[in-house]
């Protein structure tokens, strides 16, 4: 049962409603794993007391997009400077020798560093299953740290003797594909209000799965009530790819296979055009912006300004560990910030914005009406940020600080009214054991 947490005294409460409503001086009652009453002067009624005088308190924040098997293969030489593809072709052989224990540990790894950037609900896309690792190594990494947790079953079925891009020993036979899916879907998948785990349906991405996989997928997908996800429109190889092999667009691709909608979301999304920013409008279909990657592989800027004015659902994405390479959403929201004032302006996106962006946006992006703001009745994650330390100093206003020059790290993190960072320490597991045998898992595929 989750306790009852009364954070008292915030410089701000950041509600992230509609009217886009901050509370100097407020107080937020925390009981039984929902927010029970926002305001001032919130009498204690024997509640643990937090001071968040020199705070700013907001929703948690929510990661719509991430590959946390890499959090083992950070760094690594040859994959410091490629553009995706060739990134891509050093990666597959390591990471074909992974273990069902390398995906659990560096999960744990991935989600506790997401839990002290202040992110209370990740995504996450597992599209690789060598030598036995399965959906579930992931999701009971995220029960151990104490995150909400929306994990996909993706999946790679065209190797490269038949014209795809990953090596043959690392995809599946789409029938065992689907029958994997429909599994964790039965076995995980909870769709009611306040539900620490959803899944979805996640076939990697165009170069890489046959067209009939992403159709049966959309299919099962909706037979199940559960959502979709996959990779488009990343760079220009991959705009090329579909335009060699498809004839048509990434967006015209996932138009034709019923891959639009409220409950479909991809990722990257760079390369889209205004006829595709418009499609993705009218359908409700939900886009991860990973700015740091994007970056990182050479990939280009998102347009972020132009889908937000038309209307189309905007999350941030951490992506993976060997693409960023870190796992920090408030440092995502700050280049998403960056990246559309270097394309646009310095109007382009306020700090508010991309903090809103980094909240309610990826919580609506999920599916998740019941986080993402903080409102009497929504779910309590709530994350508590101390600006009373150097990074901060001299702020004026304390709002805007958080995305334009930190803190970096949470103070106190609360999922579900279960407080998961304490202090500005992680509560839930033993970090330096968890990183001392992540460090002995990556020496040993280093010197494999």
């Amino acid at each position: 049962m989750s306790g009852h947490v009364l954070i008292r005294g915030a410089a701000a409460i950041v509600t992230m409603d509609d009217a886009g409503t901050e509370i100097a001086g407020g107080d937020l009652r925390l009981r039984g794993g929902t927010i029970a009453e926002v305001g001032r002067g919130l009498a204690a009624e024997g509640a643990e007391v937090l001071d968040a005088r020199t705070c700013v308190v907001t929703p948690g924040l929510v990661n719509t997009h991430h590959h946390l098997y890499q959090s083992l293969t950070r760094a690594v030489p040859g994959a410091q400077d490629a553009l995706l593809f060739g990134w891509l072709k050093r990666l597959y052989p390591i990471w074909a020798r992974f273990t069902p224990e390398d995906m659990h540990v560096s999960a744990l790894t991935g989600l506790a560093e997401l839990a002290l950037s202040g992110c209370s609900l990740s995504a996450d896309h597992l599209y690789l299953f060598p030598n036995g690792a399965r959906l579930d190594d992931t999701i009971g990494a995220a029960a151990a740290v104490g995150l909400r947790f929306h994990p996909t079953r993706g999946a790679m079925s065209i190797g490269e003797s038949a014209g795809g891009l990953p090596p043959d020993d690392l995809v599946e036979a789409e029938p065992a594909i689907l029958r994997d899916m429909e599994r964790v879907a039965d076995s995980f998948h909870d769709p009611r209000p306040g539900a620490m785990v959803r899944v979805g349906f996640a076939p990697c991405s165009p170069f890489s799965v046959s067209r009939e996989l992403m159709r049966d997928a959309a299919v099962l997908a909706r037979g199940k009530g559960v959502m979709l996800h996959t990779h488009l429109a990343e760079n220009d190889e991959d705009v090329a790819f579909s335009l060699a092999r498809f004839g048509c667009r990434p967006g015209q691709y996932a138009e034709e296979l019923g891959w639009t909608g409220p409950d479909v979301w991809h990722a990257h999304c760079v390369k889209l055009d205004a006829a595709e920013i418009g499609l993705f409008a009218r359908t409700r279909t939900g886009v991860a912006h990973c700015p740091c990657s994007n970056c990182r592989l050479g990939s280009g800027i998102a347009p972020v300004r132009a889908m937000r004015d038309a209307g189309v659902p905007v999350g941030l994405g951490v992506d993976g560990s060997a693409s960023n390479d870190a796992g920090s959403l408030l440092a995502e929201a700050r280049q998403a910030m960056l990246l559309q004032r270097v394309a646009r302006g310095a109007d382009a996106m306020s700090p508010r914005e991309a903090l809103r962006i980094a909240t309610r946006g990826g919580a609506e992006v999920l599916g998740r009406d019941d986080c993402g703001r903080i409102a009497p009745g929504l779910r309590a994650d709530i994350a508590v940020w101390d600006l009373s330390g150097v990074e901060a100093a001299g702020a004026w206003d304390p709002v805007a600080a958080l995305v334009l020059c930190g803190p970096g790290r949470v103070r106190d993190l609360f999922v579900e009214g279960r407080r998961v960072v304490a202090e500005g320490r992680l509560a839930t597991i033993d970090l330096p054991r968890v990183l001392e045998e992540q460090r002995r898992r990556a020496q040993r595929l280093a010197g494999a």
